[in-house]
């Protein structure tokens, strides 16, 4: 899988760029997106496949202003447009705001970040930088695969074939026990797609706070899906009064035909707060039946994860109907949320039953470095943020501690942070030597993680889809096969073996 360069337009605003030295540059490598083949000729690359529109273009220079702030803002300029309008000691074309970021300067002031963001990002961010000092015109980017292209990983000969696009930001999925696809989009919609690509929006989604990160979450089926018809939703939801305060609500509905019916809110995690991340917002049940809910902190890294008193930052147990099981391990303590499982957690945007030994696993962000995967079990602390393999996003530390007595350590923690989103277990022998094996996506460095597992250990990882996009979710559907969604465009993937 590779990146595709392709030849663009050069407007007339090209300002301080050097015109005779950059044209290649701007025409080879600058402009890109995904893609998996290219025709190459002698002044760069081209693809006759669809191009962004505009709002495509200004939605890569948002993503690059949030990681602009993430990791750039404590050095340099409050944002983008601030810092573009600077001279650069070392050069404003594109090939040398290329270097600066993926290379480092000035033995180590500028630190390199090749290490930090994938190239995708890193070209995007170049992009956005020259987008803001007006020296980009006309973008002609490409944005779609190649699919009859044969991709080799370390563990994995495969192809891809494309199930269903046109999405904003895929983000739940689950399987109908007649193959059809259930996919939440985090805009609000709920969709059902058919063997043959084709997506039918379902009717009665409850009303969501789309904003930040929140928005239409997960879409979970009932065990018994078959005999009662249940699906489980989580989104933001916002007070009727302020729609600026919101909180992760789960609601219960049964599905006919193409509508949502009967809804039930079984889980409503107060307070309701002016926070835009960190919902967390994961469903799963166990083999006994019980609903496991993630929380993350709502940004209150301080205030929340340890506090029994507050939904914020727990994974929580229910019932199928939302009520409270009485082995619950906080159950007999009035102070404490009846509903928590497990506490000390930050954003968990992943989990899944093991269905090897019936565990629950989950994965969380860290912050700068100390992504986690664990085990939850009933009333252990898992540390955050007294312990932590991760840093402020500004370099600075929050704790000197990476373990304490009484707080669990994590199966496997990333240093630089992944940002994993989704997880899932391959099963059956669909992947010849694969099953068991662990998948996470990653929302930074874009790609589909694959780990082998052994004795609840990670020992050897695989990467898929390099640079494909952002990888919100993924999914073994009920034919083995695996399927992950991708965050702009919005598409869903499912990934054929190919044999020797």
């Amino acid at each position: 899988m590779s990146i595709t360069f392709i030849k663009r337009k050069i407007g007339n605003r090209m300002g301080k760029i050097n015109k005779g030295k950059s044209l290649f540059f701007l025409k080879t490598i600058l402009i890109l997106l995904v893609s998996f083949t290219t025709i190459s000729c002698k002044d760069g690359f081209y693809n006759t496949s669809q191009t962004l529109d505009d709002d495509e273009i200004k939605s890569i220079f948002a993503r690059s202003e949030a990681v602009y702030k993430e990791y750039c803002q404590s050095c340099h300029e409050n944002s983008i447009t601030e810092f573009a309008q600077k001279d650069f000691v070392y050069g404003k074309t594109p090939e040398d705001i290329y270097t600066s970021i993926s290379e480092g300067r000035n033995e180590g002031e500028m630190p390199s970040f090749k290490a930090t963001f994938s190239d995708t990002k890193i070209k995007e961010m170049v992009v956005s930088i020259l987008y803001a000092s007006d020296n980009l015109d006309d973008f002609n980017i490409s944005i779609e695969p190649q699919l009859s292209e044969i991709y080799e990983s370390k563990f994995l000969k495969y192809r891809l074939e494309k199930v269903v696009d046109g999405l904003n930001s895929p983000w739940g999925m689950d399987f109908l026990p007649n193959g059809d696809l259930l996919v939440s989009d985090k805009s609000g919609e709920l969709y059902r797609v058919n063997k043959f690509g084709q997506k039918t929006k379902i009717n009665g989604v409850p009303k969501v706070r789309y904003k930040g990160q929140g928005g239409l979450m997960d879409v979970q089926l009932h065990p018994n899906f078959e005999s009662n018809n249940y699906v489980y939703l989580s989104y933001s939801i916002f007070d009727e009064n302020d729609y600026d305060l919101g909180s992760t609500a789960v609601s219960r509905f049964q599905l006919v035909g193409n509508e949502l019916t009967n809804e039930k809110m079984i889980f409503d995690a107060k307070p309701y707060l002016n926070s835009n991340h960190h919902f967390g917002s994961r469903l799963e049940f166990d083999d006994n039946g019980y609903l496991f809910i993630t929380i993350g902190d709502r940004g209150r890294r301080d205030d929340f994860p340890q506090d029994l008193t507050v939904y914020p930052g727990k994974v929580h147990r229910l019932h199928d109907d939302g009520t409270i099981p009485n082995d619950n391990p906080f159950v007999n303590d009035p102070s404490a949320v009846k509903s928590i499982y497990s506490y000390g957690h930050r954003n968990q945007q992943g989990m899944i039953k093991n269905p090897f030994t019936g565990d629950i696993w989950t994965h969380e962000h860290g912050p700068r470095g100390g992504d986690e995967v664990n085990i939850v079990k009933p009333g252990l602390n898992y540390g955050w943020p007294v312990i932590s393999y991760g840093i402020n996003y500004n370099g600075t530390s929050f704790t000197d501690l990476t373990e304490k007595e009484g707080m669990e350590q994590p199966l496997h923690y990333w240093t630089p942070s992944i940002a994993p989103s989704g997880m899932d277990f391959i099963k059956g022998n669909i992947y010849p030597n694969l099953e068991g094996s662990l998948l996470v996506g990653s929302l930074s460095f874009e790609f589909l993680g694959l780990y082998k597992v052994e004795n609840n250990i990670l020992t050897a990882e695989d990467r898929l889809l390099i640079d494909v996009g952002r990888v919100r979710n993924v999914k073994v559907g009920n034919d083995g096969y695996i399927y992950v969604a991708i965050e702009s465009p919005g598409v869903i993937y499912k990934i054929i073996p190919v044999a020797d």
